[in-house]
């Protein structure tokens, strides 16, 4: 581990980046040359204290998981992204056409859509980098390990995944969740990840096992959602795809038509959001 380089390199890339490339406002009194280490701390998901210590050339060696989250935190292309873990001691992530780093134009639109719910997701359903109004709605799903990052594992396995739909919609988000893992393991074989969550679930869960023999195969869902929230209730949404096909990466954002009980129930989840991050600082 190189501290001193490390030190450098955070320090630059975090004075090299201004609010509006991340979607903060800039403010009448800022006199710090870029970000301010609270502010990349927060987009990090990392105590200040932590990130900190980092530019001062103290504290532990980061995990992996932890440069993960500082790659996406400061807007990293692929290349910084592997010479940061190297910084820090780590052999460089393995470069495959599906890698788990969400490019700084994929981060640069999440930006921009910090009151509305919205997420990347991989191939295998891994939710990568979250808004805040997401993570009110679906709650943090950035912080599973293993095969339970993937939705449709956790469909099938945690009864809380299914939460946010309504009781009448599973049947059909079971049917999507098997459909979609299908597609992915016939895309990417049987000595895949996707084939190994194949053999998880025809394990552990007798109504996936039932699914998958119906052999049903689709590429899409439907654009109308019902999600439900125990503060606000359910809500009839639109969801809108944007695909990275360099990385395979998804955005997914959920909006509601304007004048709609909908629409005023998601400008409510995103006040309550606010109030939560604010009270949690």
């Amino acid at each position: 581990m190189d501290r001193d380089q490390l030190a450098d390199f955070l320090r630059h890339r975090r004075e090299s980046l201004q609010p509006e490339d991340v979607g903060l406002g800039r403010g009448p009194r800022r006199r710090t040359a870029g970000l301010r280490r609270e502010e990349v701390a927060a987009l990090c998901d990392m105590s200040v204290d932590y990130y900190s210590r980092l530019e001062q050339r103290r504290g532990p060696q980061p995990s992996e998981q932890m440069l993960s989250a500082i790659a996406r935190g400061l807007r990293l292309s692929v290349n910084e992204r592997d010479h940061l873990f190297r910084l820090a001691g780590h052999n460089a992530p393995v470069r495959s056409s599906r890698s788990e780093h969400v490019s700084p134009g994929m981060m640069r639109i999440l930006d921009r859509l910090a009151d509305t719910p919205a997420q990347v997701m991989s191939e295998l359903g891994e939710t990568l980098a979250q808004t805040p109004a997401a993570r009110v709605l679906f709650g943090d799903e950035t912080r599973y390990q293993g095969m339970i990052r993937s939705v449709g594992y956790r469909w099938f396995t945690d009864p809380e995944a299914r939460n946010v739909y309504p009781v009448e919609d599973h049947p059909a988000h079971s049917r999507a969740f098997t459909a979609d893992i299908r597609s992915i393991y016939a895309l990417r074989g049987a000595r895949s990840r996707a084939a190994a969550i194949v053999d998880a679930l025809l394990a552990e869960s007798p109504e996936f096992a039932a699914l998958w023999e119906d052999h049903e195969v689709r590429n899409t869902h439907s654009l109308e959602k019902r999600l439900r929230h125990p503060e606000v209730g359910v809500m009839e949404l639109q969801c809108q795809v944007l695909f990275d096909p360099e990385q395979g990466h998804s955005l997914l954002v959920l909006t509601a038509q304007p004048g709609t009980e909908s629409y005023d129930k998601l400008q409510l989840l995103s006040v309550i959001g606010t109030q939560q991050i604010s009270g949690g600082r």
